[in-house]
């Protein structure tokens, strides 16, 4: 069940389903977890993929050579959550893998591997309606992402949103950013007074501060990059069963700098 509360400050992590090995991702899963993850996007590796910077390109390089696809990134978020892993799953998926594949067995995958959530970043508003229906009936949020250029039409995606809405603070791909432009504060500010769901801002959030910062004005961060970034660093002792757990830990520690900020009071 998709259940997000604004009273609580959010901390959505994204990692790439199999990187850097589909077994090694379900236990980055749960170091997500106890890191004070609220959510967990999982990335269904891409050829082409439109929204993503080199990090996240080089990690969906890496899952595709372990034969990773939707249908086992899909089955990746059951592993993680018959594996202790509690927390919402979101699949973060383009449309192409989607379309490739049955609506109803896309779906049944979805229900069978206890999937909460869909986002699908590079599917218009306008060409979600079907996408979105199905959703509400089995149950699925379906998250909406808002960026600075879809200002005229805000009014409607926030309607419509389902668990959270995802707010881009820049233009262009994803990618770990030292500073944001001044225009996204007022704009994050009018997607929360508009939004009747929790408001979390993405693309770019890299540290302590950026987290402290977008939790003042809005109801918390989604972090992809640097966290994939971590991941890639600690590749080679992440797939050394000797110096796995160590790797794990110093990932869960890092990862505390976004999720655990407000705990840690």
């Amino acid at each position: 069940m998709f259940n997000l509360k604004a009273s609580e400050k959010l901390f959505i992590p994204f990692i790439t389903a199999g990187d850097p090995h589909p077994e090694i991702s379900v236990e980055l899963a749960k170091s997500l977890q106890n890191a004070g993850a609220s959510a967990l996007e999982i990335g269904v590796p891409y050829t082409d993929p439109l929204a993503d910077g080199p990090v996240i390109q080089r990690a969906s390089k890496r899952a595709l050579g372990n034969g990773i696809n939707i249908v086992k990134a899909i089955e990746l978020g059951g592993q993680m959550k018959k594996n202790g892993v509690h927390i919402p799953i979101i699949l973060f998926t383009y449309y192409n893998p989607v379309l490739q594949l049955d609506k109803e067995y896309f779906f049944a995958l979805l229900r069978e591997n206890d999937i909460d959530g869909l986002l699908v970043p590079d599917l218009p508003l306008e060409e979600s309606a079907l996408l979105q229906k199905t959703c509400k009936k089995e149950n699925i949020a379906y998250i909406s992402l808002v960026a600075p250029t879809s200002e005229n039409r805000l009014k409607i995606i926030t309607e419509q949103a389902g668990g959270f809405v995802y707010c881009v603070s820049s233009l262009g791909v994803t990618g770990v950013r030292s500073e944001f432009e001044p225009s996204v504060y007022s704009f994050i500010r009018k997607v929360k007074e508009l939004s009747s769901v929790p408001v979390a801002v993405g693309f770019g959030i890299s540290s302590r501060k950026q987290v402290a910062e977008m939790n003042e004005i809005c109801d918390g961060v989604v972090v992809g990059s640097a966290l994939v970034r971590k991941i890639e660093e600690l590749e080679s002792r992440l797939m050394n069963p000797e110096t796995r757990e160590g790797a794990l830990l110093e990932f869960e520690e890092y990862a505390k700098t976004f999720g655990g900020l407000y705990s840690l009071k």
